[in-house]
């Protein structure tokens, strides 16, 4: 049995339940009158549902564990939890936890004292304090089945308490072929779906695949846009598909997890030197307009992951972005384009990277002393305390170069820069080169390990 909080007291229009009903039905849209009522009959999620897979052994077993469902929206998080309702003889409760009051979880563990429930927590995310220690008590014995669903990352955005009180599972989107079985599902069923309209049986298979592939993994906007082309009789083609979806087929969902692990791909794409994933991950973000998210990791990964292996290159892409940012978005995207294949394609290098982090290790430590010659002395008495006593100034020199160290006493043999790679074999040689003439009993620099390499920056 399904139910909303705000019917838990029994409020509810008596005078004509019937009409009302068939009124409900009526506006209800397509995807919510074709959720599974059985945990067979969910589609996708095959981590999850099947033989000898976890959801489905607790079914088996009539013993459902608090549970966690992340992933982004339309994948049938609500689906799920209502087919595990459904399966187990369970009451379905559903509470929202952006405008859910307190007293609606009071009154649905009220329920939950007289007969078994699925509480399903919608944005679960956003539950404040006292809702979850309301909660708590209730989920650690048992009394409460919760099933929380979320679309931010809950090792982030959960309380520690409730996370650690229930399994968490990760949904994926659903893939092209599990969307178009529930478009089939949908056009076929004539009590629930659209089997009673004539349209629904004239649309041409290639078309339902065009759809299905533009939904990006969501079934519910699919659905969505299945539904108002059969019943507004509109042509069922690709330029009306389109306009049903809107903005809706965009993989990019701003402000959750989807938009930073785009972000993170781009990223990685140009580091591993792959120009089509790379230009792939930098369409996602443009077509969610997100021009600017692209701009910041093209000037990070200027000087992060290529750096001094291709100098030549900075000022141009410098530039580059500054057009980008002037012309913006469309004409923005063959500038940027340009500029992402020739980052992924110039020499790459990270050992000025490191080089700041070694340093920044050593300079937090308290076991070492700035040279006093380097020390400050426009002021009165900064001599007679020894400061700059000695310093020569590299101007008065040939080549302007002194050729006297300036690293603190006893970190002689500390070497930060420490370059790697072909490309910046000149500046090896350079670095080597002075290096020697104002330590000459230290070693020769050592390049840097794969392992040095390959750790990431410390925060």
């Amino acid at each position: 049995m399904t139910e909303q909080l705000s019917l838990l007291n029994g409020a509810s229009d008596s005078s004509n339940g019937q009409s009302a009903n068939r009124s409900l039905k009526d506006v209800q849209p397509l995807a919510y009158r074709m959720r599974p009522r059985k945990i067979e009959e969910v589609i996708g999620q095959t981590d999850l549902i099947g033989d000898g897979k976890p959801i489905s052994m607790m079914v088996a077993a009539n013993t459902l564990s608090s549970m966690l469902l992340y992933g982004p929206p339309g994948i049938g998080k609500t689906s799920i939890a209502q087919a595990l309702a459904g399966s187990t003889n369970r009451r379905f409760i559903y509470f929202n936890a952006a405008n859910g009051t307190k007293a609606d979880l009071q009154n649905a563990l009220a329920v939950a004292k007289t007969e078994p429930i699925v509480l399903f927590v919608d944005e679960i995310h956003r539950l404040d304090h006292p809702k979850v220690d309301l909660l708590l008590a209730s989920v650690e014995d048992g009394s409460v089945t919760l099933i929380g669903a979320t679309t931010e990352n809950p090792f982030i955005n959960l309380p520690p308490a409730l996370r650690s009180r229930m399994v968490i599972y990760e949904l994926k989107p659903l893939n092209k072929d599990e969307i178009l079985a529930g478009l089939k599902q949908a056009l076929k069923d004539t009590d629930r779906g659209l089997g009673k309209y004539e349209a629904a049986q004239k649309i041409d298979e290639s078309k339902l695949i065009y759809l299905a592939d533009r939904t990006n993994g969501d079934l519910r906007l699919a659905l969505s846009s299945l539904e108002i082309l059969v019943k507004s009789g509109a042509p069922f083609d690709e330029q009306h598909i389109d306009a049903t979806l809107g903005a809706g087929a965009s993989k990019i969902d701003n402000g959750e997890d989807g938009h930073y692990d785009t972000i993170a791909w781009y990223c990685e794409a140009i580091k591993s030197s792959d120009v089509n994933a790379a230009l792939l991950a930098l369409g996602v973000l443009l077509n969610g307009n997100d021009m600017e998210s692209a701009i910041r990791r093209i000037e990070v990964g200027l000087f992060e992951d290529i750096g001094v292996a291709n100098i030549d290159l900075w000022t141009p892409v410098i530039d580059a972005l500054q057009v980008a940012r002037d012309v913006g978005l469309p004409k923005a995207q063959s500038v940027l384009s340009a500029v992402t294949v020739a980052m992924c394609l110039s020499p790459k290098a990270n050992a000025s990277t490191k080089a700041i982090e070694f340093a920044r290790e050593d300079a937090a430590k308290d076991d070492w002393r700035q040279p006093d010659m380097t020390r400050d002395m426009h002021y009165k008495g900064a001599l007679s305390l020894g400061h700059g006593v000695g310093f020569v100034s590299a101007h008065q020199f040939p080549e302007h170069f002194w050729g006297k160290g300036l690293m603190p006493k006893g970190m002689e043999n500390k070497t930060y820069y420490r370059p790697d790679t072909k490309a910046e074999a000149k500046y090896r040689q350079i670095n080597d080169g002075l290096r020697a003439k104002m330590y000459p009993n230290v070693p020769k620099t050592k390049p840097l390990s794969a392992d040095e390499r390959g750790c990431e920056p410390k925060k």
